[in-house]
């Protein structure tokens, strides 16, 4: 019985070797979008022999894996991840990556060809890519096509005026914002900036920093200059009146064509009812050479020409 059971053993043993000895290596330290990245698939129990193992990435949409060899998928590789080369350097399988994108982390695996085993392949590994877009700056509470007007680097306000800024950005993760104003040593840790009955000493630059909370070197900033208008200056002197006239101008060019497409599509359906249809009878009746239907002839016959 006792020897029943040390063969059960070392069986288990020796499918949990098999199974288990390939991965997917990649570096320890943080990796920023744009950086050149090197992949290894290491056999862990060193029983391999690593010309029989390629890696193959996982396409999201196409919901399958695909080899990744230099001279196999030449058409994916170019296509659907930019700039890969396999390597195979003194028994290493390297995958290298230049200029990493978000699009780009996987996830990757290892597969062994000539392995028995049900599991012959590593676990996948998927790249964590840390990235941050431009920071923009807008008028809190707005619309997003008035949004997407008003990321501008001047702000014009009138004296009194209530101002609130929001500055947003993409990122791999949510990052922190701080508000800060040139020649003043305060820091707002906000992603809005709120200014209540605007002064002239309100006026000035400020700027917006986004930071990664991971990775603080992954900083990116935005900044604005505020301008303090007079009490009586126009409404359309200041940022917000000429964005309200941008958009309203907008709006309008964009109903006038509606209207002129309608307008359009009406006249064409009024001219085929006009036309009315076809009367049947018409296409029955005999047309003579000597009738009023027919075309001028110096002939006489009466004979019908249908």
């Amino acid at each position: 019985m006792k020897g029943y059971i040390l063969l059960a053993v070392l069986a288990f043993t020796f499918l949990q070797r098999s199974t288990g000895s390939l991965e997917v290596k990649c570096p320890s330290e943080p990796i920023l979008e744009g950086q050149d990245v090197t992949l290894e698939c290491v056999d862990t129990e060193s029983e391999l022999n690593m010309s029989t193992v390629h890696f193959q990435r996982f396409s999201k949409y196409m919901k399958k894996w695909y080899r990744l060899e230099p001279d196999q998928e030449y058409f994916y590789r170019r296509c659907f991840l930019y700039d890969v080369d396999v390597r195979r350097e003194e028994n290493r399988l390297l995958l290298f990556i230049a200029s990493i994108q978000s699009w780009s982390e996987g996830p990757y695996r290892c597969v062994s060809e000539n392995s028995s085993a049900p599991d012959n392949s590593s676990q996948p590994l998927t790249i964590p890519i840390h990235y941050m877009r431009e920071v923009a700056v807008h008028r809190a509470g707005l619309g997003y096509l008035t949004r997407y007007f008003n990321s501008v680097q001047d702000l014009k306000v009138r004296l009194g005026d209530d101002v609130e800024l929001e500055c947003s950005t993409s990122a791999s993760e949510a990052p922190e914002y701080f508000w800060a104003k040139e020649g003043e040593d305060w820091i707002l840790p906000s992603n809005k900036l709120k200014l209540e009955k605007v002064r002239d000493q309100d006026g000035g630059r400020y700027t917006c920093s986004a930071q990664s909370p991971t990775v603080r070197s992954l900083m990116k900033k935005r900044t604005i200059s505020i301008s303090v208008l007079p009490e009586d200056a126009a409404w359309y002197e200041t940022t917000t009146g000429r964005i309200s006239l941008m958009v309203s101008g907008v709006g309008f060019v964009l109903l006038v064509v509606m209207i002129s497409m309608i307008t359009y599509l009406c006249r064409r359906a009024n001219q085929r009812k006009s036309k009315g249809p076809i009367d049947d009878r018409s296409q029955k009746k005999p047309i003579y050479r000597s009738s009023v239907e027919s075309l001028p002839s110096t002939a006489g016959d009466k004979q019908p020409l249908v």
